[in-house]
């Protein structure tokens, strides 16, 4: 007897749930697609999260062909006929990708980047594109193509970014699961501000690419985007793996991702990094919120301890500047270079690729071995504790019509992502951070937490996240009231 299924809770069900419902022939692919295209009829003009939303005959059309090959046995995969909007920033084969910029307003892209290849041998059926910054330069997703995307929470505040849109549309259930990407924070900092789970893997974890430049960028990663942590790592297991494109893509297995997550903390050590002893300003009740979810992991039995990296952080800093100036002048520079290009360039990427035009070789060099100093700093923590801990951002969700916080409790801004500061330790050092949903402050708004692992251990991130998210179900227990 086939148990009635309702529209609501097709959109409802994490991406594990409805990939049940869809192979035991519970909900046919279409009725998945008509829920979700009417949900996102009801939400989306209110957030802003999806953009370029295919024509909706198109999009059932594809359905019936997923009913017709599960009715004749044959599965593409445990995303088959499942709705999956892709962002802006990846390349989707005949699907336009804008990357927010006008200069990229009509692209149309012949091939897949290889993650959404991934994702579409899967059985994922591509509807359209979720909104991000320009070129994902900051924590704002605004353009002057779509308008700026709200927070789920709060529709006069932020998403964040630059998976701003993907988070959104996975907090406000337009997408069972989400990809994004993370140069600066932009699968944690999102996530953090939506009350969902996301996963900056190890570099190298998620194969980069196509691009024309091979062994340079080891900056930006794409990664997953969950209401649960058991969705994030089965959406990882689908973009993981080596690709000969991607000369530098790890060769781990990545069926690894799909295993249980349980695990047995007890005597496990956790370092609290906090706002590194006063270096990082922060927005008042950020840092409160956050040591309130400490208990959560001694409740699991952790033993959590403060801790310190023995190095400079404002030479972080600069050693971060010097790294993107460097690798957006390399993205950015000929588009500078003609007057009319770069009057459609944003402030804030003109002043990137200024910031790489008289760099030095021993410059980028030095940065380099900076980057290589703050590693060997943490993997000396790690000597002693098994994950470190710090905040996923420094400030609530802030207005939406701000384009960046220019002060944290009272300390300037000197750059445009400063506000940001707290999540360029990961990425710098290459490793596996998650942010996990950690409670609200009393406006309502939602922060997280950061997990970092060692290298490449991707795989103990998860178990963490998943047994705080056993103990707490932030996502579960407060839902966007939008959805009312």
């Amino acid at each position: 007897m086939k148990l009635a299924v309702t529209g609501n809770d097709i959109v409802n069900a994490d991406a594990l749930e409805l990939s049940r419902l869809i192979h035991t022939r519970h909900v046919s692919c279409r009725e998945v697609m008509q829920a979700y295209l009417s949900h996102i009829e009801r939400i989306n003009p209110q957030v802003n999260a999806i953009v370029s939303l295919r024509p909706t005959e198109q999009l059932l059309a594809e359905a019936d062909q997923c009913d017709e090959q599960l009715a004749q046995g044959q599965s593409r995969g445990w995303m088959h006929g499942m709705p999956q909007a892709i962002k802006d920033l990846a390349a989707t084969a005949g699907l336009r990708t804008t990357l927010g910029s006008p200069l990229f307003a009509e692209q149309i892209p012949e091939h897949d980047a290889i993650s959404v290849a991934c994702v579409r041998a899967s059985g994922a059926i591509i509807i359209g594109k979720t909104n991000v910054p320009e070129f994902g330069l900051g924590s704002q997703s605004y353009n002057t193509l779509f308008g700026t995307t709200r927070n789920a929470y709060d529709l006069s505040r932020v998403a964040g970014g630059s998976s701003g849109g993907a988070a959104v549309a996975l907090a406000t259930r337009m997408l069972p699961v989400a990809d994004g990407s993370d140069m600066m924070g932009s699968l944690r900092n999102p996530a953090g501000f939506n009350n969902v789970f996301g996963l900056r893997p190890s570099q190298g974890r998620v194969p980069h690419g196509p691009a024309p430049e091979l062994f340079v960028q080891q900056l930006s990663t794409e990664g997953p985007m969950g209401r649960t942590v058991a969705d994030v790592a089965h959406l990882l297991s689908t973009q993981a793996g080596f690709d000969a494109r991607a000369p530098l893509s790890l060769r781990s297995d990545p069926s690894l991702f799909n295993g249980s997550l349980q695990r047995d903390f007890k005597g496990v050590r956790l370092g609290w990094l906090g706002d590194y002893n006063g270096y990082l300003p922060m927005e008042d009740g950020v840092l409160a919120l956050c040591e309130s979810a400490l208990q959560d992991f001694t409740q699991l039995g952790c033993v959590v301890e403060t801790c310190q990296p023995d190095f400079p952080l404002e030479k972080l800093w600069r050693s971060w500047l010097v790294h993107r100036h460097w690798l957006i002048h390399g993205n950015l520079g000929k588009a500078y270079a003609n007057p009319e290009l770069r009057n459609l360039l944003k402030p804030e990427a003109q002043w990137e690729v200024e910031g790489g035009l008289h760099l030095t070789g021993e410059q980028v060099f030095q940065a380099s071995v900076d980057r290589s100093d703050w590693y060997r700093a943490l993997s000396k923590l790690f000597e002693r504790y098994d994950y470190l801990l710090l905040p996923s951002a420094q400030v609530f969700a802030f207005d939406a019509e701000q384009h960046w916080p220019t002060s944290i409790a009272g300390r300037p801004m000197d750059t445009y992502h400063r506000w940001m500061e707290v999540v360029v330790g990961a990425t710098l050092a290459g490793l596996p951070a998650m942010s996990i949903p950690v409670g609200f402050n009393p406006a309502g708004l939602s922060m997280g937490l950061q997990i970092i692992g060692p290298a490449q251990a991707d795989w103990a991130v998860l178990q963490l996240a998943y047994a705080h998210e056993q103990l707490t179900h932030w996502v579960k227990r407060c839902p966007p009231q939008l959805l009312s």
